[in-house]
């Protein structure tokens, strides 16, 4: 039986609305079912979208850098995506709350495009970054529109399973992505990977939008006046997203004067996230609070070990981006096998701790990934211990999202989306601003990257001291999960 269509699984009834849930209560079909087909289509499409993307564009990057001088930047290409989608993000709940999730989409989807042909067209790293930064803000606003529809379109007894479908929506980008964008890059240059994208927009703004709104537009209550837009949040938003890029500036600028952005980017930052997020987000509250900062601890460990899988690769074993980026592919099929094991009825009293198993598979996982620094270990390893981490990843991420819209009511579903994925993105720019700046400061901004015969022997200490740690914070996860719901922990 598919993920997409667990019907036959679950009973109509959903003894838990009374937790807050949005959706109306439809017919039995499952996501695939009549009722629910054009809106799942529609939605699963435009994760499509940002799956073929993740994977391509991490495949090029490399060559990237290298061609725009900036392998210095590297890191702040990655991380510069997820400081604007910090502020996208909060922009996007309170547009969802207020006037429902259609407008925060199509927005979201065109800045995404917009984004890419900027990056594209790049003579110099900065432009490059600056096209991340307009990609990520469009990001920002598209990922939490999606929860919003999800939370609102969806009876509670299907989030699972199209929480699933989104993760098996990588499997096939996973696949195709790396193997197309290597080829396209070593063919006709690394450009042609971000300048072809955007064309992918139309599929799903003409599946997904008259589907949404159908059946998720307008405000969460039509009867009540809208809710205005909260210019406090908007502002902390705007200060968390001006932090992080100053951290994150200061992070790869590794000079004594960099203590003055890094100490504004701190000012900016701290308060802005202690508004944001839950209280009780960074003493692990048992609840609300430790779902959110769960999704941050492992999202931000696993990208920013990720992000330096493909220069590992390129520069320390000489492969080409396109083996670099397949050596990675095997993670969407298990991913999408993690999501879908967390999607099963029968599992349900035991998620907290598929998630606690999740986290140690991360851990593991990054631990092992920088033993190919070492020659005599085959390249394949990485391969193998992605997709473990991978598994995990999709018992995880997929398990914060189905507990987040539980707990939360319907007209806080878009604001507790929105601090869900900014512990997400903060976790991301913070670690990947520190697995940066250990990376420059051991000398990785100097590895070679034309030839890469012979690069074996440039900095792997700069590699190990990006992984290393990151596996201690998915070991500390492992940790938060114990605690993500109120009552007895784990064990």
């Amino acid at each position: 039986m598919s993920a997409l269509d667990p019907s036959d699984t679950e009973a109509d009834t959903d003894p838990d609305r009374g937790e807050g849930t949005a959706a109306p209560a439809r017919g039995g079909g499952g996501v695939l079912g009549r009722e629910y087909r054009a809106l799942s289509v529609g939605i699963v499409s435009v994760v499509l979208l940002i799956a073929f993307e993740a994977t391509a564009v991490g495949t090029a990057m490399p060559v990237a850098a290298r061609e725009l001088d900036g392998v210095a930047l590297y890191a702040f290409a990655f991380s510069a995506y997820f400081t604007t989608s910090l502020f996208g993000m909060v922009l996007a709940g309170q547009w969802a709350d207020r006037d429902g999730p259609l407008g925060a989409l199509a927005t979201g989807i065109l800045a995404f495009a917009a984004g890419l042909l900027v990056s594209g067209t790049a003579a110099t790293m900065w432009p490059f970054i600056l096209g991340r930064a307009v990609q990520g803000f469009g990001g920002g606003l598209v990922i939490v529109a999606l929860y919003v529809v999800v939370s609102r379109a969806y009876p509670e007894r299907l989030r699972p399973a199209i929480m699933a479908a989104f993760a098996a929506s990588w499997v096939i980008p996973s696949v195709v992505g790396p193997l197309a964008a290597g080829t396209v890059t070593e063919r006709l240059g690394w450009r042609w990977v971000f300048l072809g994208i955007p064309a992918l927009v139309v599929v799903p703004l003409v599946l997904a939008l008259p589907a949404i709104r159908r059946t998720a537009s307008g405000p969460a209550d039509p009867l009540a006046p809208a809710p205005a837009f909260d210019r406090r949040r908007l502002r902390l938003a705007l200060g968390i997203s001006l932090g992080a890029g100053l951290l994150q500036y200061a992070g790869q600028d590794l000079r004594w004067l960099s203590l003055v952005p890094a100490a504004a980017g701190a000012a900016l930052l701290v308060p802005a996230a202690l508004g944001l997020l839950p209280r009780g987000t960074y003493r692990a509250a048992r609840g609300l609070p430790s779902v959110v900062l769960l999704r941050g601890v492992s999202a931000g460990a696993f990208i920013a070990a990720e992000s330096f899988v493909p220069l590992m690769l390129v520069t320390q074993r000489g492969l080409s981006p396109t083996l670099a980026g397949l050596s990675l592919a095997v993670g969407g099929a298990t991913w999408a096998l993690g999501s879908y094991v967390q999607s099963r009825p029968r599992l349900e009293p035991y998620r907290e701790r598929l998630m606690v198993a999740g986290m140690l598979l991360v851990a593991a996982a990054i631990a092992v990934v920088p033993l190919v620094l070492l020659p005599a270990v085959p390249v394949w390893v990485v391969g193998v211990a992605w997709g473990f981490g991978c598994l995990g990843m999709g018992m995880v991420i997929a398990s914060t999202s189905v507990m987040l819209l539980k707990l939360s009511a319907p007209e806080e579903a878009g604001t507790n989306s929105a601090a869900l994925q900014i512990s997400d993105g903060l976790s991301n720019v913070l670690l990947l601003a520190a697995g940066g700046a250990a990376f420059a400061a051991l000398g990785g901004g100097s590895v070679a990257g034309h030839a890469v015969a012979g690069a074996s022997g440039s900095h792997p200490v700069a590699f190990a001291a990006v992984f290393l740690p990151m596996a201690g914070v998915a070991l500390f996860g492992a940790w938060v999960a114990t605690r993500v719901r109120a009552g007895a922990p784990v064990g």
